[in-house]
């Protein structure tokens, strides 16, 4: 059989597993709540360094594996685009769900989540560097 053959699974599950690590990485800092940039140490800054460039790491070898196997290249920047819109879409389908189910069990009106979600396609779109939200490792996480 043909590399070419499996091309497109290995980018499935690349872009697949990519997404469900920036999603746990997501709902950790969710689930955390809020937390303020008061005290951010250089550990954190290194953490947030260090996953930020196997992320990219990442990329690259997915890039890398893609070109092996059908001889066609793609940009880890391209790629890397295409995964944040993918999860910023992905996000907000979730977050229509969630309101949406909201409504429907009497805990906001239909106004209250219209307005949450028009809050919410109008917020800043910037990152927000979170201290302790590096790698699961020895160190990592809020709990170090």
């Amino acid at each position: 059989m043909s590399k070419l053959r499996y091309a497109p699974i290995v980018v499935f599950l690349i872009i697949g597993i990519s997404l469900v690590a920036m999603s746990c990485v997501a709902d950790s800092a969710i689930t955390r709540g809020v937390v303020t940039a008061v005290g951010v140490s250089s550990s954190d800054r290194e953490d947030q360094s260090q996953t930020s460039d196997r992320y990219q790491a990442l990329l690259d070898r997915a890039c890398a594996i893609y070109q092996d196997n059908t001889g066609a290249a793609i940009d880890s920047e391209q790629l890397r685009d295409a995964l944040d819109q993918a999860r910023s879409e992905l996000q907000e389908e979730a977050l229509e769900v969630r309101l949406q189910n909201l409504v429907e069990d009497g805990k906001l009106t239909q106004e209250e989540a219209d307005n949450y979600l028009e809050w919410w396609q109008s917020r800043p779109d910037i990152a927000v560097p979170l201290p302790g939200l590096g790698g699961g490792g020895p160190g990592g996480g809020m709990m170090g």
